[in-house]
């Protein structure tokens, strides 16, 4: 059995692995960590849980872990796992991190975008961007997977196979998505109240949300030349989800079965993957770690419109967690998820 421990247990990502995790037949929960609610049991919080995970919550000491777990999922706020991961804890565990503090390869990029200082450097070489559909092999060889962001996981799929197959001009992509409250997180603030959320829909992050240079250093690899989109990033009056309404200009020639055909190539044979005659929705995939992507080709613009769905949560967090935790000991992606 893999020992699992998670630090952040108590925020909407950690609770969700605790869910996965204790459906996987090859894991066993031993340690988790919250920096608010020591000694609390966690079942006393989600009460779902009740019998059947009411480990005590312990402090967010990743060097505690270590000692008892095969591999430590990180749900932090950014800034934190930086500090917490070093060489010595990554010869003793298997570490994904959550958050952001290792998704992008220029630090310097990561203290802009996110104002804090990154205290990771020294392990940086070994971070491996954990979007599995399209960095398995490195996954598999790794001790320290960044798990990507839920717009970053739905975004770049999105796109990927038309940057991959050179179908579009780089420089007319534009990313519209629209994301769940629990998005944005557990704790309390005023925009995320019910009264201030339900009934409305409304931009924000415009032009500056933290996931834009994660979505661009993905898709400028795919396309081997930098590219920069515009992404903005919408919230509506639903509990998980996001869809993701994404544009590009196709280069001449490129028609419907080239673009079809290219999605199949990259995606035909992915577990989670599935290409859909109708338009995506967010309740297909609700609870699941499936990414719904539908296509359509607007003639009269020469542009391909993409629309894909996943559940935040689970694909775009907990579940693709497991997966990478999958890939990394070698056994079947789709363990515990399925």
């Amino acid at each position: 059995m893999i020992k699992a421990g998670i630090i952040g247990a108590t925020g909407y990502a950690g609770s969700e692995l605790v869910s996965l995790l204790l459906k996987h037949p090859d894991v066993e929960i031993v340690f988790l960590g919250s920096s608010s609610q020591q000694g609390v049991v966690f079942s006393d919080i989600y009460p779902r849980y009740r019998g059947l995970c009411d480990l005590v919550l312990d402090e967010s000491d990743i060097v505690k872990a270590a000692e008892i777990c095969d591999v430590v999922f990180l749900a932090l706020p950014h800034g934190l796992a930086s500090s917490f991961v070093t060489s010595e804890i990554l010869k003793k565990v298997k570490v994904i991190d959550l958050g952001a503090d290792f998704r992008l390869k220029d630090v310097s990029v990561y203290e802009s975008w996110y104002k804090v200082s990154h205290n990771g450097r020294a392990v940086m070489d070994q971070a491996v961007y954990g979007l599995c559909e399209i960095h398995r092999s490195e996954i598999g060889k790794t001790n320290l997977v960044a798990n990507p962001g839920c717009y970053t996981t739905c975004s770049i799929l999105s796109l990927y196979p038309l940057l991959k197959e050179h179908l579009v001009d780089p420089s007319s992509l534009i990313v519209d998505a629209l994301s769940g409250v629990s998005g944005a997180g557990r704790s309390a603030k005023v925009a995320n109240l019910f009264c201030e959320v339900n009934e409305s829909v409304k931009a924000y992050g415009v032009a500056s949300h933290r996931h834009t240079p994660e979505i661009e250093q993905e898709l400028s690899l795919a396309a081997g030349m930098d590219v920069v989109l515009t992404f903005t990033p919408h919230l509506v009056p639903m509990n998980r989800g996001i869809l993701a309404t994404c544009y590009a200009k196709l280069l001449d020639g490129v028609d419907e079965k080239t673009v079809n055909d290219a999605y199949a190539k990259y995606y035909g044979k992915e577990p989670f993957i599935r290409l859909c005659p109708s338009l995506s929705e967010t309740r297909d995939v609700e609870g699941t770690n499936f990414v719904d992507i539908s296509l359509r080709i607007d003639t009269r613009t020469g542009r391909v419109i993409v629309v894909t769905a996943i559940d935040n949560l689970v694909k775009g967090a907990a579940g693709q967690a497991v997966q990478n935790m999958n890939i990394m000991f070698g056994l079947d992606e789709k363990e515990g998820l399925i």
